[in-house]
Order: C-alpha cells, then sequence, then structure tokens
C-alpha cells in the first residue's frame, strides 16, 4: 500500500466495492459498542469529549486546508479527522476539561497529519501522537479518571457533565476518591515500584468496567476484521506477544507482575490492537511486516507496563513501533524472481 495514496484494504464482496470514506465510517461505526459501554460506566463525558473533539477536528483540518489551498469539503468528507477524533476522545478521562480534547486534536491534526502532507504521509498515528503529548504534558487532568458504576444516581447528569467538562462548575464530590481514583493499570505501575512489596500485596484484578471496555473493543475489532477492513497479523501478533511476556512475568515475579488476563482485560490493549495500531497509514504494508509490526508493539507495550512510569504504555509502543515501518517494510518486502541479490 502506498503511503502517499491511501487505499482501503482489499477485500471480496461488499466491501470490494467500498471508498475510502466508507471504510472509515465502518471503524467508526466499530466504536459504537465501546461508546455505549464508557456511557453505562463512566457517564455522558465521552459525549461531551467526541463533541468537542470532532468539532476540533474539523476546524483546524480545514483552516490548513484553506491556507494550503486545497479542495476543503472533498477532504473533510473522506472522514479521517472524525476517525482522528474519535480515537482521541476515547482515550481521554471522561470528564477531562475542555481544552484538553481540543490541544490534542491541534497536535493530531495540524502536527502529525497536515504538516506532514496530510492522510497517506503521515508517519506517526496522529490521535496517539495528540494523546502523548497531552500525557507528557498534562499528567494530572489525563489521569483523573472517574470510579465506574453502573448506578446513574452517582453521576452528573449529561447537561452537568458539559459544565464540568467545560470548568462552568465543579462539584465539591468530584475531589473525593469515591468519585476519582487511580485506574488498575495506575494501581499495578505504583505496586511494581515499591522497593519491597509485602507478603500480603495483592495481585492485580480484573476490574468489571475495563474487562467490559476491552470487550465491546474487542467486539468491533472482530466486526473490522470479518468486513476484511483490517488484516489479522497486527492484532494477532500484538496480544500473543503480550500474552507470552505478561505470562512469563507472572510466572518468575507475581507480586511486581500482573496476570495474562488483567493485560488483555485493563487499559487499552484491545482497543490498540484492532483500532490503533491497524491503521494502515503508519502500519507495516506487507504481511511479514505487519507480524513484525504487531509483535514489536506488544513486546513494547509489556515493557513500559512492567519498567516504565506511564501505566498503559499502548500510545508510546505504537508511536514508536511507527518509527520502525519504513524499515520493517524494506525489510519484509518479498524477493523478485530470478533477483540474484536475494539468494
Amino acid at each position: 500500500m502506498s503511503l502517499a495514496s491511501p487505499q482501503p484494504p482489499t477485500s471480496s464482496g461488499y466491501l470490494a466495492k467500498q471508498t475510502l470514506p466508507n471504510w472509515m465510517r465502518w471503524v467508526i461505526i466499530s466504536c459504537l459498542p465501546a461508546i455505549i459501554t464508557h456511557i453505562l460506566y463512566f457517564g455522558w463525558g465521552i459525549i461531551w469529549q467526541l463533541l468537542i473533539s470532532s468539532f476540533s477536528a474539523l476546524l483546524f483540518e480545514a483552516m490548513v486546508l484553506r491556507l494550503r489551498k486545497r479542495s476543503i469539503t472533498k477532504t473533510l468528507a473522506d472522514s479521517s479527522a472524525l476517525l482522528t477524533a474519535l480515537l482521541l476522545a476515547l482515550a481521554l478521562p471522561p470528564l477531562a476539561p475542555w481544552w484538553l480534547a481540543v490541544l490534542g486534536t491541534l497536535f493530531a491534526i495540524i502536527v502529525a497529519k497536515q504538516l506532514y502532507g496530510g492522510l497517506g504521509h503521515n508517519l506517526f498515528n496522529p490521535a496517539m501522537l495528540g494523546y502523548v503529548v497531552l500525557l507528557v504534558s498534562f499528567p494530572g487532568p489525563m489521569g483523573n479518571w472517574p470510579a465506574p458504576s453502573l448506578a446513574q444516581q452517582t453521576r452528573p447528569g449529561f447537561l452537568a457533565t458539559g459544565a464540568i467538562i467545560g470548568q462552568l462548575s465543579t462539584p465539591q464530590s468530584l475531589l473525593s476518591d469515591s468519585v476519582t481514583q487511580a485506574t488498575p493499570l495506575d494501581r499495578l505501575t505504583s505496586q511494581q515500584h515499591q522497593p519491597s512489596p509485602a507478603p500480603t500485596s495483592p495481585t492485580a484484578t480484573i476490574e468489571p468496567a475495563w474487562l467490559a471496555l476491552n470487550l465491546s473493543y474487542l467486539l468491533g475489532g472482530l466486526l473490522l476484521l470479518y468486513l476484511g477492513i483490517i488484516q489479522w497479523q497486527i492484532p494477532v501478533s500484538l496480544l500473543t506477544l503480550l500474552l507470552l511476556c505478561s505470562t512469563l512475568g507472572y510466572w518468575f515475579s507475581p507480586l511486581f507482575s500482573a496476570s495474562p488476563m488483567f493485560h488483555l482485560a485493563s487499559g487499552a490493549t484491545l482497543c490498540g490492537a484492532f483500532f490503533i495500531a491497524t491503521d494502515p497509514v503508519t502500519a507495516a504494508a506487507t504481511g511479514r511486516g505487519r507480524l513484525l509490526f504487531g509483535t514489536l508493539i506488544g513486546l513494547l507495550l509489556w515493557l513500559i507496563r512492567r519498567f516504565g512510569d506511564y501505566p498503559d504504555g499502548m500510545a508510546f509502543a505504537v508511536l514508536l513501533a511507527n518509527s520502525c515501518v519504513p524499515w520493517l517494510d524494506q525489510f519484509s518486502q518479498p524477493a523478485v524472481y530470478g533477483d540474484r541479490s536475494s539468494h
């Protein structure tokens, strides 16, 4: 696949006749289960984050296209800016202040995408670059996740949530540990950095909200695989390597390492495997290259979670692997028949 001219993945049947915009929209549709799960466990914040990031993405892309004297309507119609906004919004804490979504989208659309020449020319995944900029620059608000709950009465309503995100209201209750708390991966990172854990130190447990969220991404990812929109090599190799490393780590050091199932059911594991790492522009183009690409992300993800200071590490792993894609593509190209240099 040429980076200069991105095309929908090769498939048969219905999708074989689909255009790039329709392919982008199928990816967006596949995120609907995760959005619904977000609402059920974390409230209406995800809807506000989606609205803010989507509006910002369309605005920033239109501004740059106007400066570059490119067609605004045609480019915005491909839905790539909306997909970038969606992936960024899903990574943000639901009650994050509005300016985080705006700033992250600015970096994703202008710096990671348009400054490279637009869709098909960017080296790094735009949504993950925007997310990493926010995570490094504003670790406080980026780590402020609300406690997941299915009880509606414990969460602010739709308009109250918008007031909080717009910083027009700050309910005192949001400052309590019962409403805001560390994620399971945050607690695991804190435990791993203790010099000597207590003998009764609890093993990281799988929380229902994060399990449900990752299962939602798995459902959407399986739909993308069934439709032929993504290829199997990246998610399979990524998850296999993560399971292998986490199994060995848990076997040798159970007090400092989480179980393999915990790694699968926490953080952005399945979102990254099916929706982020599979971006056809920033991933490897050949089958063997995609296997190596997914393997590299799985290894980096476990290393960052086990030894790094950032709890999840999916965004960093994807961006580091993105930088290796030109080499992976060159290394994994099949030998040309009759080319003596390949022997």
